[in-house]
């Protein structure tokens, strides 16, 4: 499953995921979900990116090696995939 993620970094609220809801397309197969995560951790040596990893293969019940980022590693919006759902 593909996720458009929007990371909130060194944020007083996290760690925390909060789906956004979305009208379902014609093919929900190939829907892209969206999610905001807000973090504690700065985006500071990847420090941001290693704590959105793992809070992603918790909320999804994963491992940590099924949560990849795609694109936007330092940028606050991401495409993240999930593999093993």
């Amino acid at each position: 499953m593909i996720y458009s993620v929007t990371v909130k970094p060194g944020s007083k609220k996290g760690p925390l995921v909060v789906e956004a809801s979305t009208d379902s397309p014609a093919s929900p197969q190939l829907a892209v979900k969206n999610l905001t995560v807000y973090l504690r951790e700065k985006p500071v040596d990847g420090a941001a990116n290693t704590a959105l990893v793992k809070l992603l293969a918790q909320h999804f019940d994963v491992a940590k090696s099924c949560v990849i980022i795609k694109s936007g590693a330092s940028s606050r919006h991401k495409i993240i995939e999930i593999i093993g759902r």
